[in-house]
């Protein structure tokens, strides 16, 4: 079921919203959030399909904004699918162009699920300032990707520098397949861990977040290594006993599919270590709706910064009009 409205209103998508989730109430009860995703044209495919997998583990009702030309007349596209092309979900694709595009929670904040967390996702450079972002105030929690930053790096420090309880980055998302191997390496482990090395292809945010948890967790040390990739390719743990005997931990995996765990003085074993997709990246994101605090504390070693985990959740919108600033330019 959906229907495609051309050049109306917000109020007329929340009627059309009203009315296929009446004729499809049996695919419309039960929801655990609103997704609200932000994208641009050239991405909303790969977006949409990372929702649809999202949506299959977390029943949501889908707000997809994209943000056209500011420099047109103000106009809303929308098309509304409950149980259509994108699975057995609520979904609301929108299309806004002109100055609507500075104002899009006018049209977001009535298809809100009642009574259900609401979580933003940028797929696509994070914005510099998540409270300039209306789309990002109103949200419980906010994902972004700093991996697809010009600068991954530096995108790190700005998303500390912005930093709320509730933030979170599918660079960080990436990183918990190793973080569960590392874990499990502390199991059989009878010394006490002095160094760490972290190796990865240049800028890459989750290795730096890796080091980061490594550093704030054990309190050491962390070496980065450059590699020829893909993403994270070694993590290596320093152990140091009491009387000088030394061992070294490594999870290395040079293919991006399987990693090799290998311990000094004990046999190498293999273990899956594939790369995930966005949906499935998506899907990790969207099973805790609390403030992540050891993402905290890693961002914080990640980039030096300190007291993340102090600051306040509540974000207040920052309004910055472009047609003001460029009239300030000139």
């Amino acid at each position: 079921m959906s229907v495609t409205l051309w050049d109306t209103t917000g109020s007329e998508v929340v009627r059309a919203l009203a009315t296929e989730r009446r004729a499809g109430a049996m695919l419309a009860s039960g929801l655990a959030l609103t997704l609200v995703v932000c994208v641009d044209e050239k991405n909303v495919a790969a977006a949409e399909q990372a929702a649809m997998v999202a949506a299959q583990a977390h029943p949501c009702r889908l707000l997809v904004v994209i943000r056209r030309q500011l420099e047109t007349a103000d106009r809303l596209d929308a098309e509304v699918q409950v149980g259509g092309r994108l699975g057995p979900i609520e979904a609301v694709v929108m299309r806004m162009y002109g100055r609507l595009t500075l104002h899009p929670e006018s049209v977001v904040l009535p298809l809100l699920a009642p009574d259900c967390p609401v979580v933003t996702w940028w797929h696509g450079p994070p914005p510099e300032e998540l409270a300039t972002d209306p789309l990002g105030v109103l949200a419980d929690r906010r994902v972004t990707d700093t991996a697809l930053a010009p600068d991954p790096l530096r995108a790190l420090t700005v998303r500390a520098n912005d930093f709320a309880p509730g933030d979170t980055d599918l660079a960080w998302t990436r990183t918990t397949p190793w973080r569960s191997l590392l874990a499990s390496a502390f199991d059989a482990m009878d010394m006490p861990v002095s160094s760490a090395r972290v190796a990865a292809e240049p800028g890459n945010p989750s290795a730096a977040l890796i080091a980061g948890w490594l550093s704030a967790r054990l309190s050491i040390d962390v070496e980065r290594a450059d590699s020829a990739g893909p993403g994270v390719t070694e993590v290596a743990l320093f152990l140091q006993g009491a009387e000088g005997e030394q061992q070294v931990i490594s999870i290395s995996r040079p293919d991006g599919r399987l990693a090799t765990f290998a311990r000094s003085n004990q046999p190498e074993r293999q273990l899956p270590l594939s790369r995930r997709s966005l949906g499935d990246l998506l899907a990790e994101e969207l099973q805790r709706l609390d403030a992540d605090d050891v993402y905290a504390d890693s961002l914080e070693k990640a980039t030096g910064t300190t007291g993340l985990t102090s600051r306040s959740p509540r974000r207040s919108h920052i309004w910055r009009d472009p047609a003001l600033q460029a009239a300030a330019a000139e």
